[in-house]
Parts: C-alpha cells; sequence; structure tokens
C-alpha cells in the first residue's frame, strides 16, 4: 500500500490524500459546463432552520388558482413572481436539526456518526460562474454561527454575522501600502504551490495507474488554489464599488433576529447590484433566543417545538410572519432595482426554504419552499405528494441550469423540476 506522503516547501507543509481511500471523480464527455448568454444570472438561498408551520404557509389549491394562506398574504405583491412548492424534501436526509448542514448539499442522513457532507448548491455553482465577480460567493449568517455552504470536501465556509464587517469586505479599500502587502501575500503563497507542484510531479511518478486518477483529483484542487490567487491578485488593483449607503451598525441583540435578518438582505441587495457577487446564501438561525416581537414571550425554538399547543402555535405566527415581511422586503428592493431593461428580480433566482417541515416532531420531510424571480414563468403552487415527496434537489438542478450550468445532475436529483419552466 503507498504510503501517504508530505509535500514541504517554503515552512509550508501540504498533506497528500490518502490515495488507497480516496473515490476518484468521474470525468466524462457529458461533464457540466458554463454556458455564458452574456446575461448576469445570479442566486441567494435563504434556509430558516426552524421551519414553517405548514397550515400558515401551504396555500389553498394548486396551479394557479391558488388561495393564498396566512404567511402568504404577506408576499401577495410578488405572487406572479414566485413560485410555492410543498411536498417536497431531500431523498434520506433526516435527523431533524441536523439536516440544515444538508439543505443545499442534500447529503444523507445528516445526523449519523459517520456523516459527511458534501458539496452545497451555490459552490458547486461557484466552479462555473466564481470567476465573473470579486467575491466567487458570499455566506452569511443572520444569527447564530453556522452556515449553509459547503466545499466540494464537505468542509463548511463560516457564515459572515457581522454586517459592519460584511460592508467593509464589499465596499471599503484599504490604503495602497495596505493593497501592495496584500498582493505580496498572494505572490508569497502563489510561490510556494509552484514548488509544491514540482515535488508532486515526482511523487506521480511513483503510483499506479489508480492512484494517479486520485492523484490528479487532488493536484486540481491545488491549482484551483493557484488560480484563485491569480484572480485575487487582478482584483486588489481594481476599485471596489462606490454606494451611496452609510456602513450599517451590527446589531447586537441576539435575539432581534428579525432585524438582523433585513440587515443581511439590505446588503445583499447592494453586493447583487454592485455585482460583487452573484451566489449568496443566509442562514437564519432562531435558537436560545426570544425574538423582541409583540405577542411573543417564549423562546423561538420552544415555540416551534409547539406540540400543537394554540398558544405556543400563535407566538410561532407571529415570529414566521414577520419572517415573510423580511423576505418581501428583500424581494421589493431586488424588484425596484433596474439593470439593463430587466429588474434585479428578473435575474436573481430568490429561494426561501427550510430543513424542516414540522420542528415540532423533527420531520424533515413536506419542507416548505419558495423560489422568486430568476427568469421562471412564475404564480404557481405546484404541490406535490405530501406522503410521498417529489425531490427537491430537482429544484436545485433547474437552478443550475437557469444560471447557465449545463448539468442534469446534482446530487440525488432525478431530473429538473416538474412544472417549473423558464420565461
Amino acid at each position: 500500500m503507498y504510503r501517504r506522503n508530505l509535500i514541504r516547501a517554503a515552512g509550508v507543509t501540504l498533506a497528500l490524500p490518502l490515495l488507497d481511500s480516496l473515490r476518484p471523480r468521474k470525468v466524462s464527455a457529458n461533464e457540466p459546463h458554463y454556458q455564458n448568454d452574456g446575461v448576469p444570472r445570479r442566486m441567494v438561498c435563504i434556509c430558516n432552520n426552524l421551519g414553517l408551520h405548514l397550515p400558515h404557509f401551504i396555500p389553498e389549491g394548486t396551479g394557479y388558482g391558488w388561495k393564498p394562506s396566512r404567511y402568504l398574504k404577506e408576499l401577495e405583491q410578488f405572487r406572479k413572481q414566485m413560485t410555492v412548492f410543498s411536498g417536497v424534501s431531500h431523498p434520506e436526509v433526516d435527523g431533524g436539526h441536523p439536516a440544515q448542514k444538508s439543505f443545499l448539499t442534500c447529503a444523507p442522513h445528516p445526523g449519523g456518526s459517520s456523516f459527511k457532507n458534501s458539496i452545497s448548491l451555490d459552490q458547486y455553482a461557484v466552479d462555473f460562474i466564481g470567476r465573473e465577480t470579486r467575491f466567487p460567493s458570499l455566506a452569511l449568517c443572520a444569527n447564530g454561527n453556522d452556515t449553509l455552504s459547503w466545499t466540494r470536501a464537505g468542509v463548511p465556509i463560516p457564515g459572515a454575522t457581522r454586517p459592519s464587517q460584511v460592508f467593509s469586505k464589499l465596499f471599503l479599500t484599504g490604503s495602497e501600502t495596505e493593497v501592495d502587502a496584500q498582493i505580496r501575500r498572494l505572490r508569497h503563497g502563489q510561490s510556494i504551490m509552484d514548488t509544491v507542484m514540482d515535488q508532486a510531479r515526482v511523487i506521480k511518478g511513483k503510483l499506479d495507474g489508480k492512484d494517479r486518477q486520485k492523484f490528479d483529483e487532488y493536484v486540481t484542487s491545488v491549482r484551483e488554489v493557484e488560480r484563485q490567487m491569480v484572480r485575487q491578485q487582478q482584483w486588489e488593483r481594481k476599485p471596489k464599488p462606490k454606494v451611496n449607503t452609510r456602513p450599517p451598525k451590527d446589531i447586537r441583540d441576539q435575539a432581534d433576529v428579525i432585524s438582523r435578518a433585513e440587515l443581511m438582505f439590505d446588503l445583499t441587495a447592494l453586493a447583487l447590484q454592485t455585482d460583487s457577487t452573484r451566489l449568496i446564501t443566509i442562514m437564519m438561525e432562531g435558537f436560545f433566543i426570544v425574538p423582541p416581537i409583540a405577542g411573543v414571550e417564549e423562546g423561538y425554538h420552544t415555540v416551534s417545538h409547539h406540540g400543537q399547543n394554540p398558544r405556543k402555535i400563535q407566538q410561532l405566527a407571529l415570529i414566521e410572519t414577520e419572517h415573510m415581511r423580511a423576505l418581501a422586503s428583500l424581494l421589493r428592493k431586488l424588484d425596484q432595482t433596474h439593470e439593463q431593461g430587466d429588474t434585479l428580480l428578473d435575474r436573481t433566482m430568490v429561494m426561501y426554504g427550510s430543513n424542516m417541515g414540522n420542528a415540532s416532531s423533527h420531520d424533515n420531510r413536506n419542507l416548505p419552499v419558495i423560489l422568486a424571480g430568476g427568469g421562471f414563468k412564475h404564480g404557481q403552487h405546484l404541490g406535490f405528494d405530501q406522503s410521498d415527496n417529489y425531490p427537491l434537489p430537482n429544484l436545485y438542478v433547474s437552478m443550475l441550469q437557469r444560471l447557465g450550468i449545463e448539468t442534469d445532475r446534482f446530487a440525488s436529483s432525478t431530473g429538473t423540476m416538474r412544472g417549473l419552466e423558464t420565461v
């Protein structure tokens, strides 16, 4: 068996993969690729990790003639610009709360002891369109410290939690000295990679055919780091966009989850408007807080696990109604921003959903999902069988295709989303 190796260069050590245990990446003539039609297309994915009370979410009737539910009345203005989904879930994604790790990855059994996550929808798209913008993607967390974004290796990408720091990253430029120092750091990192790759070529010559395939996958990931460094150098001297907005002040109160989310939504709209990035994820966490909303006296997590207690459901509905109003505010901002004859909402898919169909019973089936904008034929309620759910990953394939990524598969998908068509 070939032993694990270390590559050392310029004081940096890179551990090679365990070549006898990695699964090689399959490459075929039908491998996904990016078809750029010249129109910037964007995607925002939002997850509320405590679900929505389904009787207040699912509308009456399916197709185009549905009657708004209590929650969807808050989004009535965007009825023709959104599609509501019910009876959908991720195959084999279970375990209650841990399922939030799989909301954008669809990786099975996230509560299992041997669970290993996979690449999230946004990071899959980064491989194709990330180079188009200064920031390939943006991972945000409105409350807590969780994330929706995961690398191809199943490593979480931390979600930014402070709006002031996000604003600084997006729009504030350092001094000339600071920019020069950053470029020197990037060039130093690039030279390390060059040295590492010289040694890697020597090691590759000692491998058999099967391990060479696995080693090539590893080398490809290292080369991608190099390419990212080159792209970063190119962006360092380009001025950041100027926005007529004051830097936001962080909301220190963790309990004020709605205001914190609204602040992140404002930054999301600015990031998209300035084309700083085209891929954004936002985690909305509700554990261990009592939101400052009139009529809410118990913790968000507590009322989400209501056990059919009417008093708890009443408080939960107050919180979740505010969620819908915050989402409406984001959609309104995008719809009021124009870009080359379209609105920003026309070019941006905004998906809001949850890993929980029923937080009270820790049920990961029948997930509440809304997709707005992005150039689809909207206005429908696509209601599927609540006892035999339709694969939510199929929606992800449709979203990838709308970004211009020609693929017919993502995770456990079986095709594209049935009933959802583009304009």
